[in-house]
């Protein structure tokens, strides 16, 4: 065996330092937080029709702010991304029984949002190398009962959506982007999530930025984003006295951000370019530390278009390296690194195997709302289950500070590994 004795094997580990977790808050929001809360008013929202509808002035700023750095008319600012997902199917005037296609290489929260209002989630697969929705499989699960795509941009790329929306042009559909983990990525010029009819951003504690729980929703549609506040707060409680006469999906919620939240958002949304631009050299640097092991093909990222990292995700090909994954996986685990194995696959969760939903009794698929029986069997998204089951690791770009010295450590894992390749199947 090599003298480089793998760690899976008894030898010395290569990783037995504790990288710096990934953490972007600072001075910048410990003032911004003490102001707030000496000023005494830590939320403004009322849920009625009044000034104060639209929240407080932290609120408004921080909606602003993100209106001028990702170039659009509207920004909506919610308590997560899983609040803002609700809001962006309501808000499309989705009817019971519609259906919405959408990744299953994605969390759960988007099949949820879809379900929420009693439509139907409808999987199609993905692209292998981007991980994002394959135009060609939302072509071929298109119904008479199709209203939407939701894109997600998965890992820090936007999904290609040129094709999305020329698609939904020809089918008359609405287009939700989710690009939770996707802010400040470039499209063909413009920012990933601004395309589609709505779109946005988590500001989940792990992601790019970050106020604890939080999302910003982004439209340019002026008719969408009043219906995104309107869900966001008590809708059927306001529209009375606002004078709306539309109440398809008035059903509203507390889905508020604080004035806390929004401060802190503030300060987050300027340190987003140069977390970005980091990023962006770390993974150019860990690609060409990786680029010549075969059988391990690194991420790819689309013609005039910019990739974010939140994930840095890797393919294996066992045809080359003629080792399954998992047994990679298991290696590179024992040596220190800090990876997962696994994503997506949303189709084959109970909820869908067993179409059970609201109550036991398979609502909505059970009920006259659903027009067909939608196949969740596995096998249908046969691009997403190979990498689920045979090929996807990915490093965690967004739970860790890297340094250029902690990158160096983790190509030197990976030729470790690769080094002892042939003993890992004995």
């Amino acid at each position: 065996m090599s003298k480089n004795k793998l760690a899976i094997f008894g030898g010395e580990k290569l990783i037995s330092k504790n990288f710096q977790q990934f953490n972007t808050m600072a001075t910048e929001e410990i003032n911004a937080v003490k102001k707030v809360v000496e000023s005494g008013v830590l939320s403004k929202f009322l849920g009625e029709w009044h000034p104060d509808f639209y929240g407080g002035p932290k609120v408004r700023e921080f909606e602003l702010a993100c209106e001028e750095y990702f170039n659009v008319k509207n920004a909506v600012s919610v308590n997560s991304w899983t609040s803002g997902l609700i809001c962006s199917v309501g808000a499309i005037d989705i009817e019971p029984g519609d259906e919405v296609i959408l990744s299953p290489w994605t969390m759960c929260a988007c099949a949820s949002a879809i379900l929420h209002w009693n439509a139907i989630p409808v999987f199609a697969d993905i692209d292998p190398y981007t991980y994002n929705l394959n135009p060609q499989s939302i072509e071929k699960n298109i119904t008479e009962q199709t209203k939407a795509i939701m894109a997600i941009d998965i890992f820090g790329q936007s999904a290609d959506m040129d094709e999305i929306m020329l698609i939904a042009k020809k089918h008359n559909l609405k287009v939700i982007s989710d690009s939770a983990q996707s802010p400040g990525a470039i499209y063909k010029g413009k920012m990933a999530g601004t395309i589609a009819d709505v779109g946005g951003y988590s500001l989940n504690y792990h992601k790019h930025i970050h106020t604890g729980e939080g999302g910003i929703i982004v439209t340019n549609n002026d008719i969408i984003a009043e219906k995104l506040r309107l869900i966001r707060n008590h809708a059927e409680g306001v529209v009375g006295q606002k004078g709306e006469v539309n109440l398809s999906n008035m059903i509203g919620y507390n889905f508020r951000l604080g004035e806390i939240e929004s401060a802190i958002g503030i300060e987050q949304l300027k340190k987003l370019n140069n977390i970005i631009t980091k990023r962006q050299k770390l993974a150019k640097q860990l690609s060409e530390g990786l680029e010549h092991l075969p059988g391990l093909l690194t991420p790819r990222v689309l013609k005039d278009c910019t990739h974010v990292y939140y994930v840095y995700p890797i393919q294996i090909d066992q045809n080359i390296t003629q080792v399954h994954r998992d047994k990679i996986y298991s290696a590179l685990a024992a040596e220190g690194l800090s990876i997962g194995k696994s994503y997506g696959n949303l189709h084959l969760l109970p909820m869908f195997q067993n179409k059970i939903a609201y109550g036991s009794k398979g609502f909505p698929w059970s009920s006259e709302i659903c027009k067909r029986n939608v196949d969740y069997s596995k096998g249908i998204c046969p691009v997403s289950e190979e990498l689920n089951d045979n090929r996807y690791i990915g490093i965690d770009f967004c739970q860790f500070d890297y340094a250029v010295e902690d990158i160096d450590l983790l190509i030197r894992t990976f030729h470790k590994v690769w080094d002892n390749l042939e003993f890992l199947n004995k």
